[in-house]
């Protein structure tokens, strides 16, 4: 199991600081960890689950490889797992796709 986390440095809801938690083998042995470290399934976004700082130690305890954040981007691109977000279609574009 290669479960990453990266440090809580991202400010989000709630006044908390956010890490990221991936898999570098697989997404189903994501879900599987998240599921263990009782991350809802909300917290999925393409790739990752976003987790507060809350259950940071709490992950680390649970065998998760605490990893900057630029490692663990690292990885999950080198696994082929990295889910890139779709191109904005800017509005002139869709205009002219819709009138055809």
């Amino acid at each position: 199991m290669t479960v990453l986390i990266d440090p809580p440095n991202w400010p989000g809801p709630r006044g908390l600081m956010w890490s990221h938690l991936v898999s570098d083998a697989s997404l189903a042995e994501l879900h599987d960890f998240a599921a263990l470290l009782g991350v809802p399934p909300r917290a999925f976004d393409r790739d990752h689950y976003d987790v507060p700082e809350t259950v940071h130690a709490r992950a680390i305890a649970l065998g998760a490889e605490p990893v900057t954040s630029r490692e663990l981007v690292r990885r999950l691109t080198a696994a082929g797992l990295r889910a890139r977000k779709r191109p904005l279609v800017r509005a002139a574009e869709r205009s002219v796709r819709h009138d055809r």
